[in-house]
């Protein structure tokens, strides 16, 4: 068992930035491939980022990219999202996960998953 809790998450304006953070208890932290992903009112649940085992590398969705970063402490049993430059679509429940496969958009290949932080973005 992993349990994961995600923190950062709150209030901003379209343009500033946040920076996520979950942290993980339970089995090896470093032998899971971590995502992050959102879900919007009304929405599905999309893909926003990966990182591998050893954070050599990172994934993110097109919406995403240049704006996010994903990262890893394995020391600390933490993965974290910065963002920047945040926008109101940006806003979103923000979820973290963990598996054990390389495909990391696909949310069913994470067999865990944090209760979610909550972004909100305002114009």
């Amino acid at each position: 068992q992993v349990q994961l809790v995600e923190s950062g998450g709150g209030l901003v304006q379209a343009g500033d930035s946040l920076r996520l953070s979950c942290a993980a208890s339970g089995r090896t932290f470093s032998g899971y491939v971590m995502g992050w992903f959102r879900q919007a009112p009304g929405k599905a649940r999309e893909f926003v980022a990966g990182i591998t085992q050893s954070g050599g590398s990172t994934y993110y969705a097109d919406s995403v990219k240049g704006r996010f970063t994903i990262s890893r402490d394995n020391a600390k049993n933490t993965v974290y999202l910065q963002m920047i430059s945040l926008k109101p679509e940006d806003t979103a429940v923000y979820y973290c996960a963990a598996g054990l496969v390389a495909a990391v958009a696909n949310p069913r290949n994470y067999a865990y998953w944090g209760q979610g932080t909550q972004v909100t973005v305002s114009s």
